[in-house]
């Protein structure tokens, strides 16, 4: 699907004979290998044409005042203009009903998968998009600026479900339990916190008893997003209290399965569109075949599963920033008073000054974060400078997007109220600023060792 969609965007720059080519080969080839073949095809027929895609990708971006992105590759500024034109098309008309009325966005999730987003760094082989973390962490900022709700829906499936299945699971359970997720099929969610631990990933009270063949699981899991729409969970449990932290496992649970119950909606003040609600678990039954990793991988996989979540909550928290800009940008050239449109005061300029700053600057460390997991470094502190500036600039512009706009910032009319209550959120979820800043405080500690 990706592989389509990509296509077409590649045959919007092209002039009609490389169509005519590129129409060849969708006659005669999958539409998930099209992709590998297009890219082979870049070094001979498309060398001449890469500069006026990456220039034209980098006009209709630089538009909206992102002057970073003529460094990024031809191919990600083609997964960005694909997302940014269904987040304008799709998304954005639709955000405020979503908001207003709890509704979850099921046709725009079900559109995601159609283009390939529900498993962008997933394998090809595996029911994914065959890309990278950078790619996602582009797209998924494009799909929040059109709706916060459906990007953490996206941020879930792709970082906090795919993720750990991609990397520690089977072939045999892969095909199960990640193909149909990657491909947008089914939707899946992911377990961890609990309602009396909280960022103390390490206090699991569930607990996961083995007997026989099966393990029986007990305990609660709090703050579940996507909790009520999702086909599958990665639950965490403690299968040896003695061992602490290297005592909890990971499990991958269908629902609906008997002996999980599903608490109460919560109704949040932001990102409404998406479901969070409590998993109860009373003697669930799950298979061994079941458990994802080894026993005692449960904590090392959360915690390299959060790593890569941060980035997505990063690449969230930057659309939703973005997109208050945007609105603030616009109604700053277009209100008058005292005779003059108010973009031409200095206290706006200065205001839109320092929100395109801290936007830009969280931008980039989100980049780097992305582009070193995609490279195989560490990028644990990265993931964690990015998520703490992202989510922080993304409070401070949407609160400055409402004090630009004035009056008509602080009613439903305008869209950038939503945004300040969708960005609260990014400085709580997959680990407060508080827990990020002890992140990278210890790992400023370790460098000077």
């Amino acid at each position: 699907h990706f592989g389509v969609q990509r296509l077409y965007s590649v045959l919007s720059f092209t002039p009609p004979i490389l169509s005519l080519l590129y129409s060849l080969l969708l006659a005669h080839t999958s539409s998930l290998r099209i992709w590998t073949h297009i890219r082979a095809l870049s070094h001979t027929i498309m060398l001449s044409l890469s500069s006026r895609v990456i220039a034209s990708a980098s006009a209709a971006a630089s538009a909206f005042g992102r002057r970073a992105f003529h460094t990024l590759p031809a191919t990600v500024l083609e997964v960005k203009e694909m997302a940014r034109h269904f987040a304008n098309s799709e998304l954005m008309p639709i955000a405020a009903k979503t908001d207003r009325e709890h509704l979850f966005p099921a046709a725009a999730v079900q559109q995601l998968g159609e283009l390939g987003l529900m498993g962008v760094a997933v394998s090809e082989e595996d029911g994914g998009s065959g890309m990278d973390s950078l790619t996602y962490a582009v797209a998924m900022e494009e799909i929040s600026r059109g709706c916060a709700a459906t990007g953490v829906i996206m941020s879930v499936n792709n970082s906090l479900y795919c993720d750990p299945v991609k990397k520690n699971a089977s072939a045999e359970q892969k095909e199960a339990w990640l193909r149909p997720f990657a491909s947008g099929e089914k939707l899946g969610c992911f377990a961890l916190t609990e309602p009396g631990n909280g960022s103390d990933a390490a206090a699991a009270s569930t607990t996961a008893k083995r007997d026989g063949d099966n393990y029986i699981l007990n305990g609660a899991k709090a703050w579940i997003t996507n909790g009520y729409e999702a086909d599958a969970a990665v639950v965490f449990a403690t299968t040896d209290k003695e061992k602490k932290h290297k005592g909890i496992s990971a499990f991958l649970i269908p629902k609906p399965v008997e002996g999980l119950t599903l608490g109460k909606k919560e109704d949040k003040l932001g990102i409404r569109g998406s479901s969070t609600c409590t998993l109860n678990f009373q003697d669930c039954v799950v298979p061994k075949e079941n458990l994802l990793g080894k026993e005692g991988d449960g904590f090392k996989i959360a915690m390299q599963t959060l790593d890569g979540g941060r980035i997505g909550i990063a690449a969230q928290a930057l659309g939703i920033g973005q997109a208050a800009l945007e609105v603030a940008g616009k109604y700053a050239n277009e209100r008058q008073a005292f005779g003059t449109p108010i973009g031409k005061l200095q206290a706006i300029q200065f205001k839109l000054a320092d929100m395109e700053v801290k936007l830009e600057s969280a931008r980039l460390l989100t980049y780097k974060a992305a582009s070193l997991k995609d490279a195989g470094l560490p990028y644990s502190k990265e993931a964690a400078m990015a998520k703490l500036a992202a989510s922080e600039a993304a409070t401070f512009v949407s609160h400055q997007a409402i004090q630009v706009c004035g009056g008509m910032g602080y009613v439903s009319d305008m869209p950038v109220e939503r945004h300040y209550r969708d960005a609260r959120i990014t400085e709580i979820y997959e680990g407060t600023s508080e827990i990020q800043r002890l992140v990278i405080g210890n790992a400023v500690l370790k460098q000077f060792k």
